[in-house]
């Protein structure tokens, strides 16, 4: 593939360690922080700066201020012997004072040669004051004078990681730059005009030399520019593969209305507003030619497995399978017996296919699947597993489609030529993020609750308070409450996660007696956690003390209570699932989030706003306001675009318009054939989106 990308991108997408100062060792390094090839290091911007130009007379220099001065080497002072532990001392100065240049662990043969008595040289560095007298320790810079104007500018600072130095970085990202080639414009002139933007090459060479802290920011028009690049290439990619969905021809799906008929009859209430009005725009999209690919955006709680029960029924009175695929499988199993009694009403076979379906239940499985004698196939990642085939798969629905990559979603689409696809996820996306990661989809929005939902009052208690939130939990048991207990998420360590789920739950047990608490963990065999979780449904244990393993789907009505530890250390969007999980049951829940003070300002409004409000499209943009956008979904590895320049909590407004003028460009040159067209394909290629204009090439 890389092949076809222009001649003139070749010098970028050489590897890292082409770049001058970068061998095999540091570009593993270099590797870590911005990627494997050269245009990784074009997207490291500086996130800070140091002002070199000010360039005193020694004894004008002020102490705590960074200062550039041409000096003489006067006298070189080593330590008194190899072991001592004092410092290597170079005396040096003007007609005006002197200064101590102090350096520790120095190589004296490599300082004089550096530093040789009588000559003139550039420092740079922090001026100090040691018993009443400047020193400057480890100058940044040390030069002959004419290197001064080198030295003596505004420096850039990146982001570092262990083992690479500053100029080491530095020095390889000019390089970078310096290999970045003017390349044929792709911005619409009109718009280019009114945002009044530099050309590609232009803004690229201004971002990495800022002049102030203005420069910096993320609005700066050389860092907007590069970022709407970022931007417009990611909604094109989306445009592509929409188009080339909606070009493979679906098929007209619509059927009798008599198996959801039957289905409707067993709810034990009607449906809302929100999930008609969802219904009637899947039911359209099933019934046109056109392959479906619509995303149901639903609260928690908001009913969107119903839904999809009823497009998959509607899919089935047509004569065709249908698939749910879930991330994880307690979600996939609470799906299932969610689903089971209702598809019993319709008369409609359904059944689940998780990893621990094994040997000759699998095959059996497997071969009613394919002889199309199962109609509603449940099921985690072994749904996409080669050996399972369909008869006649007309409708797919994926769950929690953050969790899963767009690959795999792609391989569930691709076990029928023409499956209409219908992705949900309980997690209110915010609008700007929603168009950069499902921008090829439809949009349906369950934004009311069902009936029966009762409100959760939400409070704030600090760490401090432990023993009383045990002694409330206590009380509210004798009642017949039951309880989830979460425990703190550690970023990156399900160990810590895991020993503080197991001292909670000793605790609890402690005070509580051993029946009355149950324990489940990310760690935990399948039927570890399957034994647990049925005693705190059967209400054998009252407590479940739980990671975040029961933030989506798992559904116990008689839950009430919930207690989150740490509260601080959750995204919003996650609280809010957590929360999602009490109320359900016709009877009202109370939320304690527990926190440990001293609370930044920030965490305290994150926290506020979950217990000001239930609304969770609201919570999502606020979120995203205060956490940016790498962080909103709670997971790093999401199914989200991980941009390197554009920030969705800043450039919101460029995310509308990248989408806007991608709708356009898809509309007038559909295979970018145009002038204009021609240089989008050399946007998309630096930005490696090859898959897109692979999909151009393969129609």
């Amino acid at each position: 593939m890389a092949a076809l990308r222009p001649a003139a991108l070749f010098p970028l997408f050489a590897k890292v360690t082409t770049l001058p100062g970068i061998g095999p060792r540091l570009g593993k390094l270099v590797t870590r922080i911005a990627g494997e090839s050269v245009a990784g290091l074009l997207w490291h911007l500086p996130s800070a700066l140091v002002d070199r130009r000010f360039s005193p007379k020694v004894g004008d220099a002020p102490p705590g201020k960074v200062a550039t001065l041409i000096v003489e080497v006067l006298a070189h002072g080593p330590p008194p012997s190899k072991h001592s532990r004092a410092p290597y001392r170079v005396t040096c100065g003007d007609d005006t004072g002197k200064i101590t240049l102090v350096f520790f662990h120095a190589d004296g043969d490599y300082l004089e040669r550096t530093l040789p008595v009588g000559e003139k040289r550039v420092i740079s560095g922090k001026i100090e004051l040691f018993d009443g007298k400047r020193q400057m320790t480890h100058p940044d810079h040390i030069g002959p004078l004419d290197k001064l104007d080198d030295i003596k500018r505004v420096e850039p600072v990146y982001p570092l990681t262990e083992g690479l130095s500053p100029k080491v970085l530095e020095k390889a990202i000019r390089a970078a730059v310096a290999k970045a080639p003017e390349l044929p414009e792709w911005l619409d002139p009109a718009y280019q005009k009114r945002q009044g933007w530099q050309g590609w090459r232009a803004a690229l060479g201004a971002a990495h030399a800022p002049a102030s802290e203005a420069d910096l920011s993320p609005l700066h028009p050389a860092r907007a520019r590069l970022a709407f690049d970022e931007l417009l290439a990611n909604q094109l990619t989306l445009g592509l593969v929409r188009a080339k969905a909606r070009k493979r021809r679906g098929r007209s799906i619509s059927g009798d209305g008599l198996l959801r008929a039957k289905a409707k009859a067993a709810l034990s209430y009607t449906l809302t507003g929100a999930q008609t009005r969802a219904l009637a725009e899947i039911f359209e999209d099933m019934a046109s030619d056109n392959r479906m690919l619509r995303l149901l955006q639903g609260d928690v709680g908001s009913g969107k497995t119903v839904v999809a029960l009823m497009a998959m029924l509607a899919a089935i009175e047509a004569g065709t399978q249908c698939a749910l695929m879930a991330p994880t499988e307690i979600l996939a199993l609470q799906h299932f017996e969610t689903l089971r009694p209702l598809a019993a009403a319709a008369c409609v076979r359904i059944e689940v296919l998780t990893s621990r379906v094994k040997g000759a239940a699998r095959a059996a499985l497997i071969e009613d699947i394919a002889q199309g004698r199962v109609q509603i196939t449940v099921g985690t990642h072994a749904l996409i597993q080669k050996d399972v085939e369909f008869q006649d798969l007309g409708l797919a629905v994926v769950d929690e489609q953050h969790r899963f990559g767009v690959h795999q979603r792609l391989e569930l689409a691709a076990k029928a030529a023409g499956a209409d696809m219908l992705v949900m996820t309980a997690t209110p996306i915010p609008r700007t993020l929603a168009l950069t990661a499902y921008g090829d989809m439809d949009l349906s929005k369950l934004d009311e609750k069902p009936p029966g939902r009762m409100p959760v009052d939400t409070r704030l208690v600090s760490q401090e308070r432990l023993d009383e939130c045990i002694e409330g939990v206590e009380r509210a048991i004798k009642k017949g409450a039951r309880v989830y207990w979460v425990c703190p998420l550690v970023e990156e360590s399900e160990v810590i996660d895991l020993a503080a789920a197991e001292e909670r739950f000793l605790g609890l047990t402690m005070t509580l007696g051993e029946d009355a608490v149950a324990l489940i963990h990310g760690k935990m065999k399948a039927a570890d956690k399957d034994a647990a979780m049925e005693r705190f449904s059967t209400g054998a244990a009252q407590v479940l003390v739980a990671t975040t393993v029961i933030e989506v789907g798992v559904d116990v009505p008689e839950a009430t209570v919930m207690i989150i530890e740490h509260a601080e250390r959750f995204g919003l969007a996650q609280l809010h699932q957590l929360r999602g999980r009490i109320g359900r049951g016709g009877k009202s829940g109370t939320c304690l989030l527990m926190y440990a003070a001293p609370l930044t300002e920030t965490a305290k409004a994150r926290l506020s706003i979950l217990r000001d409000t239930d609304d969770g499209f609201l919570i999502a943009e606020e979120d995203l306001r205060l956490r940016g956008s790498g962080e909103v979904l709670g997971t790093r590895q999401s199914g989200l675009p991980e941009f390197k320049l554009a920030d969705i909590a800043v450039h919101g407004e460029l995310v509308a318009a990248a989408r806007d003028d991608a709708k356009l460009i898809i509309a007038r040159d559909p295979e970018l054939e145009t002038e204009r067209g021609q240089a989008l394909r050399t946007l998309l290629y630096l930005f490696e989106q090859d898959e897109a204009v692979r999909t151009l090439r393969s129609g």
